[in-house]
């Protein structure tokens, strides 16, 4: 694992986003480690907004973030208000947010983390709450299930190097010391797997193969 102060790479050819659920203006887009949620003026990164035009699926725009080395769930609309509404229930933490990550350790079998997180735009510590439950142990490395409660910035990675358990592929929150991942998959171990809005509608998407091998070739035989 590299040793940085930023993420991991991401893939040079990431798999293109997909289209997992639709509800009304809403489209639930399963989108890959290596691209971006928003454009950011670096036309060699692909983005959400681009390839939805690119793909004859409009002009959706996205109302929930995810780093650019997370994969998972990210929800769009071509409608504003849709946007601003639902980009409400996200800030009021009204949307159930579920996380799979891959950690150095063994973690309780189930735990809270409220731990303040630093913020740099408003220039204090503000409450973050994240909650966790251990689905495996695999050796040296641990399957959490996360639900983070607030929606601080790098909040489940934070938090995770907080508790001594970082995700594996974190350079920039990872283990202080280089510690061997057997057949790493060369990416961070974070996926966004369900989303729950607050009617009830529910959207998943899967683990991605890269991440559904390593587990695989991290199990007992």
């Amino acid at each position: 694992m590299p040793d940085s102060d930023s993420p991991p790479p991401p893939p040079r050819h990431p798999a293109p986003p997909t289209v997992v659920g639709r509800q009304g203006a809403l489209v639930a887009v399963d989108k890959p480690a290596g691209v971006r949620v928003h454009p950011a003026g670096d036309d060699a990164v692909l983005d959400l907004v681009t390839w939805a035009r690119d793909a004859g699926l409009g002009d959706l725009h996205p109302i929930n973030r995810l780093d650019v080395g997370t994969s998972g769930l990210v929800l769009m609309s071509a409608d504003a208000t849709v946007r601003g509404e639902l980009g409400a229930r996200f800030a009021e933490h009204a949307v159930d947010k579920r996380y799979l990550a891959l950690v150095f350790g063994r973690p309780h079998a189930k735990g809270v983390v409220r731990r303040p997180l630093a913020d740099a735009r408003r220039g204090r510590p503000l409450p973050a709450i994240t909650r966790f439950w251990r689905r495996r142990v695999l050796g040296g490395f641990s399957l959490l299930e996360l639900r983070p409660e607030t929606g601080r910035k790098h909040q489940i990675r934070r938090h995770l190097q907080g508790l001594g358990h970082p995700i594996i592929g974190d350079a920039r929150y990872g283990p202080a010391r280089f510690r061997p991942v057997p057949f790493f998959p060369d990416r961070l171990w974070l996926h966004a797997f369900r989303l729950v809005l607050p009617d009830g509608t529910t959207f998943e998407a899967p683990l991605p193969p890269a991440l559904a091998d390593h587990l695989s070739a991290l199990s007992p035989t």
